[in-house]
């Protein structure tokens, strides 16, 4: 068997890092495939820096003086010397090779037989190298050896370039949605809140738009976010905007923001609330939005709710999450969703369903607002089953704030006599961040 490695004065030489790279899953079979076909101890997977390179890559057994993500001086070992064309990539014993016994990781690891074969992106640089060494002379190895290396060397560089475009294309998505974010995306649109009786205005429900391109809708754009680490970013920079219209709001008007239990939970929507009367605030947590632990969600909202903050359940009735968010949560609102509103007039099952949740909301102290009103016996129906507020396309479509408080300056028993604006449905507030209306 190999001889064993000076490990402790070697990792001295090598230089440890504190966050080893995870590596790629293709490259570390490539690694074992190779390394268990030579029957060699270490092979691993370099790339050369401006002074040093990098061990991304590592297979070999708990024997081996090198992890993944050590670094070690360009200058030193063999891989610099086979690039430049001072060693053999093929070394069958290191130390009957002149060029080899004066290095002193010779002795030190100590390297018996050594293959290394440089690594060529696409674009003719040269990576690093793809090596594999044991720790003693291996006199059984051949050029035909060395051209599996090659050969397996070339499929390293294929998933390297392409793990390359990916972070290249994933640093450009990024760079572009964080400018998007400072250029004032996304911009607000408020849909109005009703007391259903009066037809006062208690509050308005935020709504994202993005006008930069590619033109899609916001439920893409806070998906892509949270894919590319930017989810809370993209969330916060949507709350303060939707927060500026509490000072153009009366006093007891409040203003709803939707948010991901995520970003909830992180504790950037608190500081986000900073200087915010959070009594004039509600957080509606969507349906849809999964929680996998309630605690940290619940810990997040603990002082918020203290100090005023109101609670909602958004598109209740849309699936199958509504009475355990409604439960574990103890919301102060719930929303009936559009899915139940929509037709409640002719559909019986709806209006059964949608009276169950009512009566559950009046036992335990829970206001119903009712979404996606779109038609004047919808209203009606919705009045008649005991639902106190409710917004939708009928009372009011989403608007820029200056539009908004226009229309509620308009005398509020005329909003309830308009003729029905059409068929479109109001969608847009089962999104679990503040989206499309």
């Amino acid at each position: 068997m190999p001889g064993q490695a000076n490990h402790s004065s070697l990792r001295g030489w090598i230089g440890i890092q504190t966050e080893p790279d995870a590596g790629s899953k293709s490259i570390q079979r490539v690694l074992n495939a190779i390394r268990t076909h030579l029957n060699m101890d270490v092979a691993f997977v370099s790339e050369f820096r401006e002074h040093d390179r990098i061990f991304h890559f590592v297979d070999a057994d708990d024997r081996s003086p090198i992890k993944p993500g050590d670094t070690a001086p360009l200058a030193s070992g063999y891989c610099q010397r086979v690039i430049d064309g001072q060693l053999p990539q093929l070394i069958r014993d290191s130390h009957r090779l002149p060029a080899t016994t004066l290095l002193p990781e010779t002795s030190l690891i100590p390297i018996g037989a050594h293959l290394s074969v440089p690594i060529y992106l696409r674009d003719g640089r040269v990576y690093g190298t793809f090596c594999c060494f044991s720790f003693t002379p291996d006199e059984s190895l051949t050029a035909r050896d060395l051209q599996v290396m090659k050969a397996f060397a070339e499929l390293v560089a294929d998933q390297i370039d392409q793990d390359a475009q990916a972070t290249k294309a994933r640093f450009e998505r990024v760079k572009y949605l964080t400018e998007t974010m400072q250029k004032g995306q996304p911009s607000m649109v408020y849909q109005p809140i009703y007391d259903l009786a009066t037809g006062h205005s208690v509050g308005l429900e935020a709504l994202s738009r993005f006008d930069a391109l590619p033109l899609r809708p916001p439920d893409a754009w806070y998906a892509e976010a949270a894919a590319l680490g930017l989810g809370p970013d993209l969330e916060a920079c949507a709350a303060r905007q939707a927060l500026g219209a509490l000072t153009s709001q009366p006093r007891d008007s409040y203003v709803a923001i939707n948010a991901s239990p995520e970003f909830v939970a992180s504790g950037v929507f608190e500081s986000v609330l900073s200087g915010v009367d959070v009594s004039r605030v509600v957080l509606e947590i969507t349906e849809h939005a999964s929680v996998a632990e309630y605690g940290p969600l619940l810990d997040a909202i603990a002082p918020l709710r203290a100090a005023g903050l109101r609670v909602a359940i958004d598109d209740t009735g849309a699936g199958y999450a509504s009475m355990r968010h409604i439960l574990k949560i103890e919301p102060d609102i719930v929303k009936l969703d559009i899915s139940l509103t929509r037709g409640i007039d002719s559909d019986r099952k709806r209006r059964a369903l949608a009276s169950a949740l009512i009566a559950f909301a009046v036992e335990t102290d829970i206001e119903i607002i009712a979404e996606g009103v779109e038609t004047s016996l919808e209203l009606k129906t919705l009045q008649a089953l005991g639902v106190v507020y409710g917004q939708g396309y009928y009372l009011a479509r989403p608007a820029l704030l200056e539009e908004v408080l226009r229309l509620n300056g308009i005398k509020e028993d005329r909003l309830f006599r308009q003729t029905v604006p059409g068929s479109d449905a109001d969608t847009g507030n089962s999104h679990s961040v503040p989206r499309t209306g």
